[in-house]
């Protein structure tokens, strides 16, 4: 099962009929704490990428919506210094890459984008912003996935070929609960494995 399945089953179609409230990107600044959390007591630093994951809408107001995103997001890399680039997956969901060693910077940028597309009224295509960490001496990554249609974070740590350290995910479930709103069915805590040999689109 690939990343298109996984958004299908965790993010999308199955979250969508679960749904517990609409999407609400205040959610996303609890990640403007958490991140020191992460780097202070469990020693995974952010590694200064974060993306927003949205489903296509084939019409005019959608493509002005983006062009909207796409134009915030480009005045606030003069005055951040934030990079984004827009890309898209084999299956047709479109990401927001963003890229900035200030986290907080991370995190008003995905916002901003996201509560772009509530306000235009396409809140329901947005599907989850990704929040990357890199722990210090041996390289684990591990991620913070904000799923929109749940309103609720789920930590993901990939570990070889499409295993997850299970371990690293509990502990870090374990010492952000409280500070973020964690999904408590770990039915919706999907790996989201790259159906591109070369990476996850964030990468």
């Amino acid at each position: 099962m690939g990343l298109l399945d996984g958004l299908k089953s965790a993010l999308g179609l199955k979250a969508e009929a679960d749904a517990t409230r609409d999407a609400d990107p205040e959610d996303l600044f609890g990640m403007s704490t958490a991140y020191l959390t992460m780097e202070a007591e469990l020693g995974f630093p952010p590694s200064g990428v974060a993306a927003l994951c949205f489903a296509d809408v084939d019409s005019t107001g959608f493509s002005d919506a983006v062009g909207e995103v796409e134009a915030i997001l480009e005045a606030g890399e003069v005055e951040t210094g934030t990079e984004a680039r827009f890309t898209s997956d084999d299956h047709g969901y479109e990401w927001v890459v963003l890229a900035d060693d200030d986290f907080e910077d991370l995190v008003t940028s995905i916002h901003f984008a996201a509560d772009t597309f509530i306000e235009r009224g396409y809140g329901s295509r947005l599907l989850a912003a990704v929040f990357a960490f890199e722990r210090d001496g041996d390289g684990q990554r591990a991620y913070w996935v904000y799923s929109f249609r749940r309103g609720a974070y789920y930590p993901f740590a990939p570990s070889g070929d499409h295993e997850r350290d299970n371990s690293v995910e509990f502990k870090l479930q374990s010492v952000l609960d409280g500070e973020l709103s964690i999904e408590p069915d770990k039915e919706y805590w999907y790996p989201l494995w790259p159906d591109d040999p070369r990476g996850h689109p964030w990468e």
